[in-house]
């Protein structure tokens, strides 16, 4: 009869073994996931609201998983203080002005925090070192905002509503245009119209374009030696003949404004009553005295001619004036 052996402890080894290495491996990946055998520093952060964030919620930057949270705890009245592990090989990244804000993967998932700008003249963060902060609105923020936003989409789609309404029922200048069917004929009119003057206004511009081509054709004539307006273009004797015709011009144009000038200036003197031709001009009084005085020798004149008369038929002298009648008649 043979001797069954015990083998039940082997099997029990085994199945320890095997608890043993699913431990190990669940251990190697957690802490793979926590950054647990990573070498890491720590950061700090003050929030103001953290919305949720708790211990071991990751950390990105610039796209990058580079640790998680550490600690949460209260730092003085109401803010609230995070604190973070760090991968030790993107403490060369992250600058002293870096910035960290709290964001969630996609719109409804965990909260994370994100490390985002710097500037790379400045040294980089230290162990310990605390981060500037933006408070990120929250899921109450945006949905109230998000409720606003609805609001005053049912308020447009209203008045959208009430102005379509007007349109369709005819009222107001936009709603006469629209419901009136004169006014697509004369809209077709207006069109065809257009269409006439950009056909007209292509017209020109062909014409233009031949005028212009006409004119390079003239220009280049013109130029051309051999011809009589470019010998008289590029004769200097004419030219210069023309500069001191145009030079006797303005100096004839020079006499005429000074003799202008002074005409101007006689006239000026003959309307002033300081000079004897002015006085004579505009004195009443001395014309009439003129006049009276002019008169006045004409009345003398005549009665010397009489006195004349006279005395030639005077007894005493008539054969005086006989006689020299006489010698002149001889």
């Amino acid at each position: 009869m043979k001797i069954l052996k015990n083998n039940r402890p082997v099997v029990v080894g085994i199945f320890i073994l095997l608890g043993i290495v699913i431990l190990l491996l669940t251990l190697f990946t957690i802490g793979g996931q926590k950054e647990t055998f990573v070498k890491s520093f720590t950061l700090n952060a003050i929030f103001n609201d953290v919305g949720g964030l708790s211990v071991g919620a990751n950390i990105w930057f610039s796209g990058v998983k580079v640790g998680t949270v550490k600690k949460i705890g209260f730092h003085g009245n109401s803010q609230v203080q995070v604190t973070m592990n760090v991968e030790k090989d993107a403490e060369a990244h992250i600058r002293k002005d870096a910035k960290a804000k709290i964001g969630s993967d996609g719109l409804i998932g965990n909260k994370i925090i994100i490390i985002y700008g710097g500037s790379i003249t400045l040294p980089q963060v230290e162990k310990n070192d605390f981060l500037k902060v933006e408070d990120a609105q929250s899921t109450d923020d945006m949905l109230a905002t998000l409720q606003v936003n609805n609001k005053n989409l049912v308020a447009i789609t209203s008045d959208f509503k009430s102005i379509s309404h007007k349109i369709n029922s005819g009222e107001g200048s936009l709603g006469a245009l629209l419901n009136d069917p004169s006014f697509a004929i004369k809209l077709n009119k207006t069109v065809e119209n257009l269409q006439t003057t950009a056909t007209n206004l292509k017209t020109v511009s062909e014409n233009s374009k031949s005028t212009m081509a006409n004119f390079q054709e003239f220009s280049g004539k013109i130029n051309r030696p051999g011809n009589s307006i470019n010998d008289f273009a590029s004769d200097t004797i004419v030219y210069n003949r023309i500069v001191g015709t145009v030079s006797q011009l303005q100096n004839a144009a020079t006499s005429v404004s000074r003799f202008t000038a002074n005409l101007k200036m006689v006239s000026e003197k003959l309307n002033r009553k300081n000079n004897a031709v002015g006085v004579l001009l505009n004195d009443s009084a001395s014309a009439t005295s003129i006049k009276m005085t002019i008169k006045n020798l004409e009345t003398s004149s005549k009665k010397l001619d009489e006195d004349l008369e006279a005395i030639q038929h005077n007894f005493l002298l008539r054969g005086f004036f006989k006689k020299k009648e006489k010698n002149k008649e001889e």
